[in-house]
């Protein structure tokens, strides 16, 4: 096969802005649509995913057709050449339960890397309208202004931990703030790097869940690490692996501040 010449930076970004706008309006048809005489409709969520994945790959197969789509096969661990070592992440529907109920907070999110190694992340709230983005490596930024966690000082009763669902059946607590469940890993993330909260303790995660909102958050200057503070390293879970650990997403430098307020219970 012919190698195409490499896209350039921007006209990858453009392109990942592009598809998450597109596929997260796309899903709005099906927002809020659920079966109302059952808690969790998920014939709906997964016509509607099927849908969006699909529509995804329609549009990378027009515009970069050599690139390789997660979840289609698993991907393999050799360096590739050219423009066949692209691979594009997709969450379609990150927050199903708030979308199929009619909650306004969840998105879609999409990462892209090179050989393994991350080039840009995006995340994109289609009923809020909010867009997160980065470049690995470079400045964050919610629309087109740039984000970077603030240095917040000391933990205070109007400080911010955001929390999975059941979190109170694993853990005690004695954090002095607020502890929310807002039902969407990656909006979760991206309020960290936004500075809106002081930390988000992630678990039951997916690889789709964290690849973009990782590499906006480290842009942002967080870093996801496992709760007892060791390094955690996402590119380990390549290969679709569940993520068993229970993490953290904060401030680089603030996790072992945060995990000390929490205790695992049994």
């Amino acid at each position: 096969m012919v190698q195409l010449e490499k896209p350039a930076v921007e006209d990858l970004t453009k392109f990942a802005v592009e598809m998450v706008r597109t596929v997260g309006d796309e899903a709005l048809a099906y927002y809020g649509k659920g079966n109302p005489e059952v808690k969790f409709d998920e014939e709906l969520v997964t016509a509607a995913e099927l849908h969006l994945v699909e529509l995804f790959r329609g549009k990378l197969h027009e515009r970069f057709p050599q690139h390789g789509l997660f979840g289609d096969d698993l991907p393999s661990k050799d360096y590739v050449h050219g423009q066949e070592g692209y691979l594009w992440i997709l969450d379609a529907l990150d927050g199903v339960a708030n979308f199929q109920a009619g909650v306004p907070i969840w998105g879609t999110s999409l990462a892209l890397l090179e050989n393994f190694w991350p080039i840009l992340g995006v995340f994109y709230m289609p009923v809020t309208g909010d867009l997160y983005s980065a470049r690995a490596g470079q400045k964050a930024f919610w629309g087109q202004e740039p984000i970077r966690i603030p240095n917040v000082g000391d933990l205070s009763n109007e400080s911010l931990l955001l929390t999975y669902s059941r979190f109170h059946n694993h853990y005690h607590s004695v954090f002095p703030g607020k502890i929310r469940n807002l039902g969407s890993t990656a909006a979760h993330i991206c309020y960290v790097a936004r500075g809106r909260a002081e930390a988000a303790l992630l678990a039951h995660v997916s690889y789709q869940d964290l690849a973009a909102a990782q590499i906006i958050l480290a842009a942002a200057g967080g870093e996801i690490r496992k709760l007892d503070g060791s390094a955690f390293h996402l590119s380990e879970y390549l290969g679709g692996s569940r993520i068993e650990e229970h993490l953290l997403a904060a401030p680089k430098g603030a996790h072992s501040s945060i995990a000390m307020y929490l205790e695992e219970l049994g």
